[in-house]
């Protein structure tokens, strides 16, 4: 099939450069080199060392720790690649950073997650491309195209082949709910669910009670992020009180903030399963961790993004 644009380049901001070389490893392309580093005052140098005019240029740049700085390399990354004259620029952000910021729910905030869509698409991006929003409808946010993917798939393929006897999925949220049956289904399990509440900006919440039957039960708690991990850890003992056995977690984003490692690291979790949409260096791994990689993902759906193909039906077979 002829290409829609001019040939594929690929380009990663620091953020998560080891997920940018495994997609270009897929790919079968080079990863193109660019000067990206901080001058003495923070300011973000960004310089890119080959040509892309005309060509259908794919940015990896996640949103993780340390955000803010690594929002500010995306934005000067997509303005140069517009200053270069790119064919098309299309944003890989693996992590969305701000997910939960995305309705007025009290008075006098602001809707960050919109804010950082606009500031995307006005930088230069012309595409998006993400994995598992904290929140579906940030996908209307955006002014440009674009696709969310699901680490669903990967996920349970793992699941699938570790064939845990006896178990039923648990969601570490109510508002995880639907994805968590999606899970289920596809494992043919029962569901179970933990109550929980969130006080004001309390970063932590209250884990309230297990609906659902894990009595003597191995158990796989779902969610879409763990960050200081504090829900989670909660839930892990509220389902142990609760009489299960064997506890494994999945999630897709393992941001894994202070004091998260320790929490982990002294729960009675079997299995903690993520994926590298966030980087974990070696000082945050655990024994029991296993981190699954959606570069092959990303990577089919850049080459049919970048060939005109359809991704849809990539992702209904997936």
């Amino acid at each position: 099939m002829a290409k829609m644009y001019g040939e594929l380049a690929m380009f990663s901001g620091r953020s998560n450069r080891p997920l940018a070389e495994g997609i270009c490893k897929h790919l079968h392309v080079p990863l193109d080199d660019a000067d990206v580093f901080d001058f003495p005052n923070e300011n973000i140098f960004i310089q890119l060392k080959c040509s892309v005019r005309g060509q259908d240029v794919f940015l990896v740049q996640g949103l993780s720790s340390p955000v803010n700085r690594n929002i500010i390399e995306l934005l000067i990354f997509l303005d140069a690649l517009k200053r270069a004259s790119a064919g098309r620029i299309t944003a890989v952000i693996p992590f969305y950073a701000y997910g939960r910021s995305d309705k007025k729910d009290q008075p006098r905030i602001a809707i960050t997650a919109r804010l950082l869509a606009d500031l995307v698409s006005v930088a230069g991006a012309t595409r998006y491309m993400t994995i598992d929003l904290h929140a579906g409808q940030i996908q209307g946010f955006f002014q440009i195209p674009g696709d969310e993917f699901s680490a669903f798939p990967i996920l349970t393929d793992y699941l699938v082949e570790k064939n845990i006897p006896n178990a039923v999925v648990v969601s570490a949220d109510l508002g995880f709910a639907k994805k968590a049956r999606n899970f289920a289904r596809k494992l043919d399990m029962p569901l179970a669910f933990v109550e929980k509440r969130r006080i004001g900006n309390d970063p932590t919440a209250q884990a309230m009670t297990v609906i659902g039957d894990v009595q003597d039960k191995n158990v796989i708690l779902v969610d879409d992020e763990v960050d200081t991990g504090g829900t989670l850890v909660e839930a892990v003992h509220l389902l142990k009180r609760s009489g299960a056995h064997l506890i494994y977690t999945a999630c897709t984003h393992a941001t894994l903030s202070h004091p998260a490692v320790d929490r982990l690291r002294n729960a009675p979790i079997d299995e903690f399963i993520c994926t590298d949409t966030v980087p974990v260096p070696p000082e945050k791994r655990l024994p029991n961790f296993k981190i699954l990689s959606v570069a092959p993902l990303l990577a089919e759906t850049i080459a049919r993004t970048h060939t005109g193909r359809s991704v849809g039906e990539y992702l209904k077979d997936a």
